[in-house]
Formats: C-alpha cells, sequence, structure tokens
C-alpha cells in the first residue's frame, strides 16, 4: 500500500507541476488544490516575491511564518513543491542563511529552481528525495518545516525520526496540515485520491502528539486554525460516492499549525 500512495502522489503532483509549468498555476485556494484551508491561505509575504510565483501554492498555512525564522538560520522544507515556501524562508534567513527544499517528484523541483531562477536568490538549494530518506546529515538545519505535506507520507514515524534527525539540538519542527478532530473508517483511509488531497492520511490530534513524542520532539503545541464545513469537505472529491462517505464528517476536518522542539543537549 505505501507504494501505491507514494506512486499516486507522485502522479499527482507531477500532473500539477506540469499544468504550472505550461502556464496554469494550482493554488491552496482554488477547487484544483490539494487541500481545503481558506483562512489559512492569504499572505502579505507573497507581495515580495516574483510577479506570478505566489500562485504556486498548494499549501494549507504560512510555515515560515509559523517557525519565527531568524537571519542566519538553516532551514529545511519537506515536500517543498515548486518552492514557494523556500522562498519565503530565504528571504527570513538572508544571506547568512540558507534554505534547503526537499521533494520527490522532478517535476515539481523543475518548478521550484525555475522559480528560484525567478527570484534570484542564492542562498537556497533544492534537494531530491523523500521525507522518511532525508538527504541530509544529522544535526544540520536549525528549523524543519513542511507545508500539508507529512499527511501525504505513508509512514509518518519515520517521516518524523528523519526530521528529528536532521535537526540540531534545540532545533525547531513547524508545520501546517490537515488533522481529523475525530476517528474515521479504515474504508476512507483506503482511498488513494483521499491520500493525494491530504485527507485519508490525516493523523488525529492524539495521533500527532503520540508520533511527535515517539520520534524525540518536546514541546508540542497544536492549533487549530481552520474547520472545514461540509461544503468545503465535499469540494476535497469529485467522485459522488467518496463525497456521500466524507459527508458524515462534515466539522471533523481541520488545518492545523504544529510547533515541536528538538531537546538541547542541556535539556534532561
Amino acid at each position: 500500500m505505501n507504494d501505491r500512495i507514494k506512486a499516486a502522489v507522485r502522479v499527482r503532483y507531477g500532473r500539477l507541476a506540469q499544468q504550472a509549468l505550461h502556464g496554469s498555476p494550482a493554488s491552496c485556494c482554488s477547487s484544483t488544490s490539494s487541500c481545503s484551508c481558506p483562512s489559512s491561505c492569504a499572505t502579505t509575504d507573497f507581495a515580495s516575491l516574483p510577479a506570478g510565483v505566489s500562485g504556486y501554492s498548494l499549501g494549507c498555512g504560512n510555515p515560515p511564518a509559523l517557525a519565527g525564522l531568524q537571519p542566519g538560520e538553516v532551514v529545511l522544507d519537506l515536500g517543498c513543491g515548486a518552492g514557494l515556501d523556500v522562498l519565503l524562508a530565504a528571504q527570513k534567513v538572508g544571506p547568512a542563511g540558507k534554505v534547503y527544499g526537499l521533494d520527490m517528484t522532478e517535476e515539481m523541483l523543475e518548478l521550484a529552481r525555475r522559480n528560484q531562477r525567478a527570484s534570484g536568490m542564492a542562498n537556497v538549494e533544492f534537494l531530491k528525495g523523500e521525507m522518511e530518506h532525508i538527504p541530509l546529515p544529522s544535526n544540520h538545519v536549525d528549523v524543519v518545516m513542511s507545508n500539508c505535506v507529512l499527511n501525504l507520507s505513508p509512514d509518518k514515524a519515520a517521516a518524523l525520526t528523519e526530521a528529528h534527525r536532521v535537526l540540531k539540538p534545540g532545533g525547531r519542527l513547524a508545520f501546517a496540515d490537515m488533522m481529523w478532530l475525530s476517528e474515521v473508517p479504515a474504508s476512507l483511509r483506503r482511498h488513494l485520491e483521499l491520500w493525494t488531497s491530504c485527507v485519508a492520511g490525516a493523523l488525529t490530534e492524539a495521533e500527532c502528539r503520540h508520533l511527535l513524542e515517539e520520534a524525540g520532539f518536546t514541546d508540542v503545541e497544536i492549533e487549530i486554525t481552520h474547520v472545514l464545513d461540509k461544503d468545503e469537505l465535499l469540494k476535497l472529491s469529485q467522485a459522488p460516492e467518496l463525497q456521500e462517505a466524507l459527508a458524515p464528517y462534515a466539522g471533523s476536518l481541520v488545518s492545523a499549525f504544529v510547533r515541536a522542539r528538538k531537546p538541547k543537549l542541556t535539556d534532561k
């Protein structure tokens, strides 16, 4: 099942990247997006980016702002997609800092590198790889962030363990994603379409906290930012049978901000 999920994710996001490369950018606020969280999409940071780059958002929040980035920090964006959050982060850390963008989809990396060239930012590097196997050394970055991407991983325990590994002691994790307020049936979690929409793989709040603590994180904070109503929930699928299955869970799917920290060596 894990391989099928990853293949489906590659196909969907590769297709979206190809559309963007040919002049049809997708946004998290559009009906073609992967996530539906309208309260989190707007950010004034977009105004500082080159014209057109801000249209390439498929996330559900603003992790560069959530993470409280500081000049000179080293940052990793998991599932960077078209690189929007990477470029926003690069502005915040400045020329003394560095931002890595990691993605497993070649088409997205092509789009991200094109957006980097348009921005002229030199403190950015895009890497091909999976979040369960991050191609960076241990204790290397100050901040790991992601934007509606962790839910796409079929092995979130491995992804969070890897995020913990590459963080420096005292480093921060900050991500935006979808989350369930209640349990949903296994039948919903098996649908590949809902996996690629960040729905089937969404954690409950309790599951998220448990996995973070198991990976070694402390100071876990989970902030719910938007509750999807029935109309928003049904827009996550075009299939009538899936809409029917989702309808009873209106009000149970939310977008959330999550923060956590890797303990310092001096912490007990």
